[in-house]
Protein backbone atom coordinates (compact mmCIF):
# COMPACT_ATOMS: atom_id res chain seq x y z
CA UNK A 1 0.00 0.00 0.00
CA UNK A 2 1.22 3.78 -0.71
CA UNK A 3 1.81 5.72 2.37
CA UNK A 4 1.06 9.39 2.45
CA UNK A 5 4.18 9.89 4.57
CA UNK A 6 7.74 10.49 4.08
CA UNK A 7 9.87 7.63 3.81
CA UNK A 8 11.29 8.38 7.05
CA UNK A 9 7.84 9.35 8.71
CA UNK A 10 6.55 5.91 7.25
CA UNK A 11 9.59 4.08 9.47
CA UNK A 12 8.79 6.25 12.82
CA UNK A 13 4.94 5.92 12.25
CA UNK A 14 5.51 1.66 12.24
CA UNK A 15 7.89 1.42 14.73
CA UNK A 16 5.56 3.50 16.94
CA UNK A 17 2.96 1.38 16.22
CA UNK A 18 4.64 -1.97 16.82
CA UNK A 19 5.98 -0.98 20.56
CA UNK A 20 2.97 1.17 21.16
CA UNK A 21 1.14 -2.49 20.36
CA UNK A 22 3.68 -4.16 23.22
CA UNK A 23 5.79 -6.00 20.71
CA UNK A 24 9.24 -6.00 20.04
CA UNK A 25 11.25 -5.20 17.20
CA UNK A 26 13.58 -7.72 17.18
CA UNK A 27 15.71 -5.94 14.09
CA UNK A 28 15.54 -3.09 11.99
CA UNK A 29 17.63 -3.42 8.78
CA UNK A 30 18.19 -0.41 6.12
CA UNK A 31 18.99 -1.79 3.27
CA UNK A 32 19.86 1.30 1.41
CA UNK A 33 22.36 2.61 4.04
CA UNK A 34 24.02 -0.59 4.37
CA UNK A 35 24.08 -1.06 0.56
CA UNK A 36 26.36 2.34 0.49
CA UNK A 37 29.10 0.66 2.60
CA UNK A 38 29.95 -1.52 -0.38
CA UNK A 39 29.93 1.65 -2.83
CA UNK A 40 26.36 0.60 -4.07
CA UNK A 41 23.14 3.23 -4.17
CA UNK A 42 19.53 2.33 -3.95
CA UNK A 43 16.00 3.93 -3.27
CA UNK A 44 15.51 4.17 0.85
CA UNK A 45 14.48 0.04 1.08
CA UNK A 46 13.98 -0.75 5.23
CA UNK A 47 12.77 -3.80 6.61
CA UNK A 48 11.69 -3.78 10.10
CA UNK A 49 11.70 -7.65 11.95
CA UNK A 50 8.92 -7.54 14.54
CA UNK A 51 6.64 -10.20 17.05
CA UNK A 52 5.30 -10.87 20.20
CA UNK A 53 7.35 -14.30 21.62
CA UNK A 54 3.98 -15.67 23.87
CA UNK A 55 1.82 -14.84 21.01
CA UNK A 56 3.78 -16.16 18.50
CA UNK A 57 5.85 -19.45 20.35
CA UNK A 58 2.68 -21.11 21.18
CA UNK A 59 1.46 -21.08 17.33
CA UNK A 60 4.96 -22.24 15.77
CA UNK A 61 4.37 -25.22 18.47
CA UNK A 62 0.88 -25.81 17.20
CA UNK A 63 1.82 -25.06 13.36
CA UNK A 64 6.36 -25.30 13.11
CA UNK A 65 5.82 -24.10 9.53
CA UNK A 66 4.34 -20.44 10.95
CA UNK A 67 7.86 -19.82 11.42
CA UNK A 68 8.63 -19.56 7.52
CA UNK A 69 6.24 -16.19 8.13
CA UNK A 70 7.17 -15.53 11.93
CA UNK A 71 8.42 -13.40 13.02
CA UNK A 72 6.65 -10.36 11.41
CA UNK A 73 8.25 -8.23 8.61
CA UNK A 74 7.25 -5.07 7.32
CA UNK A 75 9.07 -3.16 3.94
CA UNK A 76 8.90 0.14 3.27
CA UNK A 77 10.45 1.43 0.34
CA UNK A 78 10.68 4.45 -1.96
CA UNK A 79 10.04 3.63 -5.81
CA UNK A 80 11.75 5.92 -8.45
CA UNK A 81 9.67 8.53 -8.41
CA UNK A 82 9.70 9.09 -4.78
CA UNK A 83 6.44 7.46 -3.56
CA UNK A 84 6.51 6.00 -0.53
CA UNK A 85 5.04 2.15 -0.28
CA UNK A 86 4.49 -0.23 2.78
CA UNK A 87 4.47 -4.21 1.91
CA UNK A 88 3.82 -7.30 4.17
CA UNK A 89 2.79 -11.02 3.50
CA UNK A 90 -0.55 -11.52 5.24
CA UNK A 91 0.50 -14.00 8.43
CA UNK A 92 -3.42 -15.47 7.89
CA UNK A 93 -4.43 -16.31 4.24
Amino acid sequence: MQSEHSFGDTCERLKYTVLSRGLTIFADINFSADVEQAGLKMNHTQLLIFGNRKAGTPLMIASPSLALDFPLKVLVFEDVKGKVWVSYNSPFI
